[in-house]
């Protein structure tokens, strides 16, 4: 990845010390089971950000100037347990300097760690994945690391929401919670289905959005993409809503798989990433301070004791 600055932004909203939001690229893609190249994925969705408009017409914002920094990539791919491990503590890194910490991947087993990241850090954290696949395997394929094990120690370690769901094997039924899961055949059914799951939610959200939510007329570009999902507005409405109403303390996006011959899905990507941000940030200043209500306390006391929390940074 040779962009300097995340979309291009001059560098004077992009040091750290000023920036108020930072970007963790994440590439890597070495658990996926069909289509390769998540690992292009960060690099697309960065090219396709400097070919933005900065100004969001309907926040009437340029969230950019709020401060982007843009992270060194996890270059860690010696194994899937290794990569987890490597985005957990550089998360956790960013959210202990006060910062609204969001990744790109790479694919979706790298959100098992930057989920532990903000359980650690934050009470009460509710999981608010938005995808196709269910992603609730114990283990596959040898590894708890896999991409299709993505959200389940989610499942056993905090209040997870699922929307989107139209793919899963008949084991993940055994542990998925049906009350607070989201199909997409029955979304499409009962629009009542985004105060549904905003009421089940606690005040702090984490999102973990897998690309191939999106319905592969708007989303070609992933490694399983599904028939039968969400289409731009209706997500954006969503997403917006739930920005308003909860305390969203950080986003990952996940398995962007770019077709060189086909740009629109990355840069569909750039956009939802942008507007995610505008969601965050529109009601606040540019010179206002962001004060993140992670708990301090949880640095002592590891939700986790099992999993490595040495802080070398």
């Amino acid at each position: 990845m040779k962009t300097k600055t995340y979309a291009g932004i001059p560098a004077e909203y992009s040091k750290l010390d000023q920036s108020k939001i930072v970007l963790i690229p994440v590439p890597f893609d070495g658990t996926s089971t069909w289509q390769k190249g998540a690992d292009k994925g960060p690099g697309a969705f960065l090219e396709a950000s400097e070919n933005m408009e900065l100004y969001d017409i309907e926040t009437d914002s340029e969230v950019y100037k709020q401060g982007v920094f843009l992270a060194d990539p996890v270059s860690e791919n010696t194994s899937p347990e290794a990569v987890v491990e490597a985005v957990h503590q550089a998360t956790k890194k960013y959210i202990k300097k006060n910062k609204f910490v969001t990744l790109f991947g790479g694919e979706h087993s790298i959100s098992i760690g930057s989920i532990r990241a903000f359980n650690e850090m934050f009470d009460d954290l509710t999981v608010l994945h938005i995808d196709a696949h269910a992603d609730l395997r114990e283990s596959y394929e040898g590894s708890k690391c896999n991409h299709a094990c993505a959200v389940y120690e989610a499942s056993q370690m905090t209040n997870l929401i699922q929307v989107g769901i139209r793919s899963m094997d008949a084991i993940e039924k055994t542990v998925m919670d049906a009350d607070k899961t989201y199909f997409a055949h029955e979304m499409a059914e009962d629009g009542s289905w985004m105060d549904a799951a905003i009421d089940q939610m606690t005040d702090n959200v984490f999102i973990t959005f897998d690309l191939d939510a999106l319905d592969p007329s708007i989303m070609p570009s992933t490694g399983t993409p599904e028939p039968g999902g969400l289409l731009w507005y209706e997500t954006l409405e969503f997403l917006k809503q739930v920005f308003e109403e909860k305390n969203v303390v950080g986003f990952d996006i996940v398995e962007l798989c770019p077709n060189k011959h086909n740009r629109v899905s990355d840069f569909l990507a750039a956009k939802l990433y942008y507007k995610m941000l505008s969601y965050k940030f529109q009601n606040e200043d540019a010179e206002d301070d962001f004060e993140s209500n992670f708990n301090m306390a949880t640095n002592e006391v590891n939700k986790y004791s099992k999993f490595s929390t040495e802080d070398d940074y």
